[in-house]
């Protein structure tokens, strides 16, 4: 088949460009051509930029009809608008790269179906542009302007990617694990999450290039290790061999004040229970979750540490200005209320 991919060089799509060569598509790479490919043995590439509209579908109207578009950079509607105009008559199937944040937070129920109410909060705009995105796209498929298929994964990581923790994607987290230094966590640590390793997610995109009972449809292709975000931080420092970990929990609500910027994915996603039903991407995908958290952690910091990727945490004191700031409010806390709990009666 061929194929074309919009990005192509991130995590995710690194992975789906070395399984559709191996299997023999014809792969053909839209981006930037800013970062550098992962392969040995790069697929062809077109250069340009799909936010420039006008030269972007320009640039689709010459390269000719493709079997299948994979759109891995489609973020905000005004790019959703573009693909439709780019591709509309031209593409045998369009499958949108969206994400699990488009559901309402906290869900009805659990784990969720693709049938949940897509319903993010405005203020967290990836979530919400995604999910326009999804209805315009969506809208074009019931058009018949062209078959859309929509894929949501959930936190996906692997060699090429970082893991992410309360306060971002920095891989000073990495070797304060590493280390024995404390972790702060939102909340309790106990909200569940889930993660899944790049290649068994490439794998469900791969099984829906070409494959008809998927347009129209969205599909789940998550972690199937329901962990909570304690047990997600004790099972990092078991993956990198480091002491047990010294996990420091701190209100979610006073994160979002104190770090507006490092604590808004846990302010808007984390402190939610975040766990998913697959069994649609198992049916008409393939979907198998392969990769076990603990061995997909350890290829991960082995890839980082061999290119030297891993920052060193004392570069970043601000991490330990709120642990002290934390330190200090609770010992205020305690002496300010010292007796209180012998007078509650009273």
């Amino acid at each position: 088949m061929r194929v074309l991919i919009i990005g192509g060089t991130g995590l995710i799509s690194t992975a789906i460009t070395c399984f559709l060569t191996e299997r023999g598509d014809e792969v053909t790479l839209y981006n930037r051509g800013i970062t550098e490919s992962q392969l040995s043995r790069s697929p062809r590439r077109m250069l340009g930029d799909r936010t420039d509209y006008p030269v972007f579908e320009a640039q689709m109207a010459q390269a000719g009809p493709f079997d299948c578009v994979i759109d891995m950079v489609c973020f905000v509607p005004e790019d959703a608008h573009s693909a439709i105009r780019a591709f509309r008559g031209r593409v045998g199937q369009y499958i949108l790269c969206s994400t699990v944040d488009v559901y309402a937070k906290p869900a009805k129920h659990y784990p969720i179906s693709e049938d949940e109410e897509r319903r993010p909060a405005t203020s967290f705009a990836y979530a919400a542009n995604k999910a326009a995105c999804e209805e315009i796209l969506l809208e074009a498929h019931r058009r018949g302007d062209l078959p859309v298929t929509i894929i949501r994964p959930a936190q996906t990581y692997g060699e090429g990617g970082r893991i992410v923790h309360t306060l971002g994607w920095g891989t000073y987290y990495m070797d304060r694990v590493r280390k024995g230094k404390p972790i702060i966590v939102h909340g309790d640590g106990t909200s569940l999450w889930v993660a899944s390793h790049r290649d068994d997610v490439a794998r469900a995109f791969v099984g829906a290039v070409g494959n008809a009972k998927t347009f129209g449809k969205a599909y789940h292709v998550t972690g199937e290790e329901w962990m909570t975000w304690n047990r997600y931080h004790e099972w990092v420092a078991e993956a990198m061999q480091a002491p047990p970990a010294t996990l420091v929990h701190i209100p979610t609500d006073l994160l979002g004040k104190v770090v507006p910027t490092w604590a808004e994915w846990c302010v808007e996603n984390f402190q939610f229970n975040n766990v998913f039903d697959n069994s649609a991407a198992k049916t008409d995908l393939g979907f198998r979750y392969t990769m076990r958290w603990v061995e997909g952690v350890r290829r991960t910091v082995t890839w980082l540490d061999e290119r030297g990727w891993i920052e060193d945490s004392d570069d970043y004191p601000f991490y330990e200005r709120i642990l002290a700031a934390w330190d200090r409010l609770g010992a205020n806390m305690t002496d300010d209320l010292a007796g209180l709990d012998s007078q509650r009666r009273r």
